[in-house]
């Protein structure tokens, strides 16, 4: 265990050390929430031009159930619980940190909600709209988000990996709920809504 924790430091340290001043400026907005805002836009969009307003309405209590479950598992439960420190306030490495504009982010970092949030959402997309073409921007999008987080020094890569299951899972839950209710409810047919098939 002691052997994986230091690998985990290392590999942070690594990330967060190769750092300029235009990547501190990329990868800050990069973490930011807000400003994605536009691409949850455009997945609304897009669900409502190939689906309808009606299914596009179904899906998008999907993604909150995706997405809420997610962080509050990871922030509201997992965190608190488990109380791990960020590497930016860990007592061990965080002088060794490099801190972009001052932020340290809260207490304790395990698991990433901003992975699991970020997974949460992508993937229930890509498995909504069953297209590789939609999946890789996605995935992009995910990793990203997630390299973000080790750069700016408030994320262990191991954060980042237990985030990204917790998404994935939430991502195939709220998939399996979405096919539930539209098989009950009748909304919009099996299109897009009912689980992948089986390969």
């Amino acid at each position: 265990m002691d052997n994986f924790l230091a690998f985990d430091q290392q590999f942070l340290l690594a990330i967060n050390g190769c750092h300029a001043p235009w990547a501190d400026t990329f990868f800050w907005y990069v973490s930011e929430k807000w400003i994605w805002i536009p691409l949850y836009l455009l997945l609304a969009a897009l669900l409502w031009q190939r689906f309808g307003w009606r299914k596009m309405l179904l899906m998008l209590l999907g993604f909150a159930l995706a997405v809420g479950l997610s962080d509050f598992l990871t922030s509201g439960v997992l965190k608190p619980l488990i109380a791990r420190w960020r590497p930016s306030r860990d007592p061990q490495i965080g002088g060794l940190v490099h801190i972009v504009n001052g932020y340290r982010g809260g207490r304790y970092g395990f698991p990433s909600s901003h992975a699991s949030d970020t997974m949460a959402c992508a993937l229930l997309f890509s498995l909504l709209w069953r297209n590789w073409k939609a999946t890789v921007p996605m995935m992009v999008w995910v990793a990203l988000n997630c390299y973000s987080r080790m750069y700016l020094g408030v994320h262990y890569p191991s954060d980042i990996l237990a985030g990204l299951l917790i998404g994935g899972l939430m991502a195939w839950l709220a998939c399996r709920c979405l096919a539930a209710a539209s098989a009950r409810t009748g909304v919009g047919g099996d299109g897009g809504v009912s689980p992948p098939a089986r390969s």
